[in-house]
């Protein structure tokens, strides 16, 4: 058991090591070309201004994705369920696009609390949707059908408000849904900490819930378990990450859904105390190298 734990440890720490590369690396990376350690005046400003805050933004987008992409998939106990796929992103989205469109005109920082705000009402709506329906599903196959429905409603919805918004409000609309680590502040990277950082909280109180939940609702009773108040933490802290990081980034998808797969084959294991840092450590490193490419 000792040994397995230091295998596990060893593997987070090099996935650490490696975060910091692709950090250095996306750092380095761009139209101008300087040397991180000494990189003058004008170089020193477009680390400030751009660099840093967009790397933030990444870091803390992919651990929050991955983070409830894990989290989802332990309360639904099926391994194609992701914010994304189950319409939290899409909720998400639709609020967003509503105050983005709706405020278009406004100062910027009405515009932006706003996106935010609406960001997080969607997500809430919609995981409230799928908490309701999950009670009356017992097949996951069905429940996840019923995740991709919703979020072809949503997307649908999304497009009617695009259609009928004015050139300079559409204009704003795709550029935020084209999906980006690019347009955010330090403000903001603020705002998906805090939202980051109650989700880790969240998730590392509710894990040995999330393991009990795993193998159903008929054994967490027997365990003594509340299943209805695990499945409810968890996607409260997948809202508060989700809407959040939509909010500043655009609809992203793919890292939620396969950061836990990967980390659960590098790990070997489904503990939960182990597979949260692994699995965040994982959407990181895909966000930034995401983000090299880009």
């Amino acid at each position: 058991m000792s040994a397995r734990r230091n295998i596990s440890l060893f593997r987070i720490l090099a996935g650490l090591a490696t975060v910091a590369i692709l950090a250095a690396a996306d750092l380095s990376i761009g139209d101008m070309h300087f040397s991180i350690f000494h990189p003058g005046d004008t170089g020193a400003a477009v680390l400030l201004r751009l660099r840093i805050p967009r790397i933030i933004t990444a870091i803390l987008a992919g651990a929050s994705l991955a983070l409830s992409g894990l989290q989802m998939q332990s309360v639904f106990r099926n391994p194609l369920t992701d914010p994304h796929i189950m319409g939290i992103s899409s909720g998400a989205s639709l609020g967003a696009a509503t105050a983005i469109i709706a405020s278009a005109g406004a100062a910027a920082a009405v515009a932006a609390a706003s996106t935010v705000i609406a960001a997080l009402v969607g997500a809430a709506a919609s995981a409230a949707i799928v908490i309701g329906v999950s009670r009356k599903v017992s097949s996951s196959s069905t429940l996840l059908i019923f995740g991709v429905m919703l979020g072809f409603i949503f997307s649908a919805a999304t497009s009617v408000l695009a259609f009928s918004a004015s050139e300079h409000s559409l204009k704003l609309f795709y550029n935020w849904s084209s999906g980006s680590f690019s347009a955010n502040t330090y403000t903001g990277a603020a705002c998906m900490g805090a939202a980051l950082l109650i989700g880790v909280l969240t998730a590392s109180w509710n894990a040995r819930g999330l393991d009990i939940i795993l193998f159903g609702d008929e054994y967490a009773m027997l365990c003594g378990a509340d299943a209805r108040r695990i499945r409810a933490f968890a996607m409260v802290s997948c809202c508060l990450m989700t809407g959040m990081a939509t909010a500043f980034c655009g609809p992203l998808g793919f890292v939620g859904i396969v950061s836990p797969h990967i980390a659960r084959w590098v790990i070997g294991s489904s503990v939960h105390r182990r597979i949260i840092p692994a699995s965040m450590i994982t959407g990181i490193a895909i966000s930034l190298c995401a983000d090299i490419i880009t």
